[in-house]
């Protein structure tokens, strides 16, 4: 026998689920099955239960020295809360396994020399600084200038090294020369590593205030080469040196860590169809995070509970990510080791991250870039994502702003491997405009959420009310992709 939590759907539920059912058979004309399911999943899922899982997050919190950051007990707990509510509600749950960067030490300070077609040595702590957490490496190579924009751009433009096709034509074994811009560090030196670069200099840009290096962590190793961040000065001279050759060495201990992504998927609906949902379940280490992201690993888990029984046409999968905290470490890892077949029946991504913030704006990932505020759209699906999450705030009368897809959530995985995403995000550390807030209230001039990444972010910090309202937009949502995926192309 089954046995559900507080809340769960019992057994007058289950006799109208079994009426809406036969309401497949209604003639021409009857309302949707999708619409039907998606008023009943919003009447079970409600904000109250969703708070009482972030209540749960806290006490664990509490119970491991204020944190639930990846590798302490305190997300080991946090996973194993969720994954048995998640067994307890029936669902086939998976511990997924991901590494993470356990701890990371320089022995000694990074060599770069210049050895062909003349000599010349670079200074540490001037020239350049390794990255952390760079592995260990001494290679002697050519330079490969990764789609480098010099002279550079009057303000920041350079895509260099953010595509994979700016690899094409690159070397396997050299050392690749990649200048800053608009996409992450990481994001060049993964795309880096699947191009088999022997090393990696990333260079500044070159604009003013964008010349220097720096010291900077970026949470990326698994290039497996040394890795440096270098002046402009350096950067532009190895790109204008024909025939370039650098020795390259990083001295560093490297300490990988395991942790676990918490997978469950429900035992009904077509497995060649699968509607995925997903929120990171890690803290950072300064606070309990309970707007980040609580607030999103509560009102999923409570979707999950409570659609659990619901006889879904489409297999439906909630992902509680580890590490997003430290690199998206948990979604890039998991959408990696999918194969290509695994990754084109996922039809859709659905991110929640941060849906509770105490200054509050609803924002919606802009699938179609209507809003044109400076990234580009998601995959084609993204945008009927967005149509569907902004209809059912329009139907309570609701404004809703969009938001970039910037690569700062677990969507950003599955929109380079071209899975259709969407979302709601209620803003981080960001201020609220004066617009914003006369379309939701709150504050202008103040961040949406000013105990973002602080030990402050606690029980207290979220707002109830945008709480309630989102993980109602989240159940709409979850359900109608379940039962009908017609509008995903």
């Amino acid at each position: 026998m089954r046995v559900f939590r507080r809340g769960a759907i019992g057994a007058i539920s289950l006799a109208a689920a079994v009426a809406l059912v036969a309401a497949q058979q209604a003639p021409a004309g009857a309302v949707p099955i999708e619409e039907t399911y998606a008023k009943l999943l919003v009447k079970k899922v409600t904000g109250e239960n969703a708070r009482q899982h972030m209540v749960a997050l806290q006490a664990i919190a509490n119970q491991n020295g204020g944190n639930r950051a990846v590798g302490t007990q305190g997300y080991a707990q946090s996973a194993a809360y969720v994954a048995s509510q998640l067994n307890q509600a029936g669902y086939s749950v998976t511990l997924d396994p991901i590494n993470f960067v356990e701890s990371w030490v320089e022995n000694s300070p990074p060599v770069l020399e210049l050895t062909a077609p003349t000599q010349k040595t670079y200074t540490p702590g001037v020239d350049l600084f390794t990255f952390q957490p760079s592995p260990a490496g001494d290679v002697t190579a050519p330079v490969q200038a990764v789609d480098v924009t010099l002279p550079p751009t009057p303000t920041p433009t350079s895509t260099s090294g953010c595509e994979m096709s700016d690899f094409a034509g690159f070397t396997p074994g050299n050392i690749a020369l990649i200048q800053r811009g608009t996409c992450p560090f990481a994001t060049k030196v993964r795309n880096a590593g699947f191009a088999q670069a022997g090393g990696i200099i990333i260079f500044n840009e070159g604009q003013p205030g964008r010349t220097d290096p720096f010291p900077l962590d970026i949470g990326e190793w698994r290039a497996g080469v040394p890795m440096v961040f270098a002046s402009f000065a350096v950067g532009n001279e190895l790109a204008n040196t024909p025939g370039a050759v650098v020795h390259l060495k990083v001295d560093s201990t490297l300490t990988l860590g395991t942790d676990y992504n918490v997978i469950g998927e429900s035992r009904k609906g077509d497995p060649n169809n699968v509607v995925m949902v997903g929120a990171h379940l890690d803290s950072v280490p300064a606070g309990p995070g309970i707007n980040d992201n609580g607030s999103g690993t509560a009102a999923i888990l409570e979707t999950a509970l409570q659609i659990g029984n619901f006889p879904v046409k489409n297999k439906v999968r909630f992902a509680f990510w580890a590490a997003e905290e430290v690199g998206l470490l948990g979604s890039d890892q998991y959408v990696e080791g999918l194969t290509q077949a695994e990754r084109d029946k996922i039809r859709v991504y659905l991110n929640f991250d941060m849906v509770a913030s105490p200054n509050y704006a609803y924002k919606l990932y802009d699938g179609d870039d209507s809003d044109a505020i400076g990234f580009p759209a998601g995959p084609p699906g993204s945008a009927q994502i967005e149509d569907q999450l902004e209809a059912f705030f329009a139907g309570r009368g609701l404004a809703t702003v969009g938001t970039d897809f910037d690569g700062r959530s677990d969507y950003g995985p599955f929109i380079a491997a071209g899975i259709p995403a969407g979302g709601i995000f209620t803003g981080a550390e960001g201020i609220k405009t004066p617009a914003e807030a006369a379309l939701f209230g709150g504050t202008a001039g103040v961040a949406y959420d000013v105990c973002y990444h602080q030990a402050c972010d606690t029980i207290a910090n979220p707002n109830l009310t945008a709480l309630d309202v989102n993980a109602d937009a989240i159940a709409d949502s979850t359900a109608r992709f379940a039962f009908n995926l017609t509008a995903i192309p």
